[in-house]
């Protein structure tokens, strides 16, 4: 299993983190990816040369290529209202910020709301495009999405950019309510666990989880200046954490003898 990456925004430069990602089961392997291509592909959208449109492109592709395998819409939708129920008993809890669970808890549902009133066959309209399906097709051959083999394409990454963005737009308008529900399971996800700080002796580290509470999501935290990574395996029932000493690209790292402080984050 390979674990997902990305910087944590700081408040200050001095508690800049790295957070790695390990998604405990399948759904939220497929969150985690959807959430990856969406935000690439509205990277790349804002910028204005072509490559960027067909950067764009292949990540809306590879969200129609996820979307296509299980019912992802349905699974979106049993989680949103999994945190709405969680969150509601929170409601009488004294010391709770009322007015921010109320706007949270109402984003949960309207995003709810929007992909049952959708349909299941939302993305219908995408995946009958004749001109996506080229790209497609022609995109699982080493460069077969050259001017030769799409003039069509080509012809349309020559148009101005705003003519390109706006004809992504129109297509991310299909995508997005079930990619923004993503975000918000993940976000509040990640929002309802509390970090902990834990050492790895000798750079080893296994967590045991507790059948009764299953874990979806584990984040380790190392600052930014550690020349250590981890390597994360095992499953929803316990997984192990080697920390791995960075050397160079042409050198194999080696697990640290070292004992490593860490931050570690458990959502369920």
């Amino acid at each position: 299993m390979t674990s997902h990456a990305y910087i944590e925004p700081a408040v200050e430069p001095a508690s800049e983190l790295v957070v790695y990602e390990q998604p405990l089961n399948e759904r939220m392997r497929t969150f985690l990816r959807l959430e990856f291509l969406y935000s690439q592909a509205l990277y790349h959208n804002e910028l204005p040369h072509p490559w960027s449109s067909r950067a764009a492109v292949g990540s809306l592709l590879e969200i129609l290529a996820i979307t296509a395998r299980g019912d992802v819409r349905s699974d979106v939708i049993k989680e949103l209202e999994r945190h709405v129920q969680s969150l509601n008993e929170f409601q009488s809890k004294p010391g709770v910020d009322a007015g921010r669970l109320r706007a949270v808890m109402s984003n949960l549902i309207r995003l709810r709301s929007e992909l049952v009133s959708m349909g299941a066959n939302f993305m219908q309209s995408l995946r009958e495009s004749e001109f996506l399906a080229a790209i497609k097709h022609r995109s699982a051959i080493p460069g077969g999405t050259c001017e030769f083999d799409l003039p069509d394409y080509s012809f349309w990454l020559s148009r101005p950019a705003e003519q390109r963005m706006a004809t992504f737009e129109e297509w991310m308008k299909i995508v997005r309510p079930l990619c923004d529900g993503v975000i918000e399971i993940l976000w509040v996800t990640r929002q309802n666990a509390r970090p902990r700080e834990e050492i790895a002796p000798a750079g080893q580290y296994q967590i045991n989880f507790e059948r009764e509470n299953p874990i979806q999501l584990l984040r380790i935290m190392l600052p930014s200046d550690s020349d250590l990574y981890p390597e994360i395996s095992g499953s929803h029932y316990r997984c192990n954490l080697r920390f791995m000493s960075w050397k160079e690209l042409n050198q194999r790292a080696v697990q640290s003898e070292q004992d490593v402080h860490f931050i570690l984050t458990s959502c369920t």
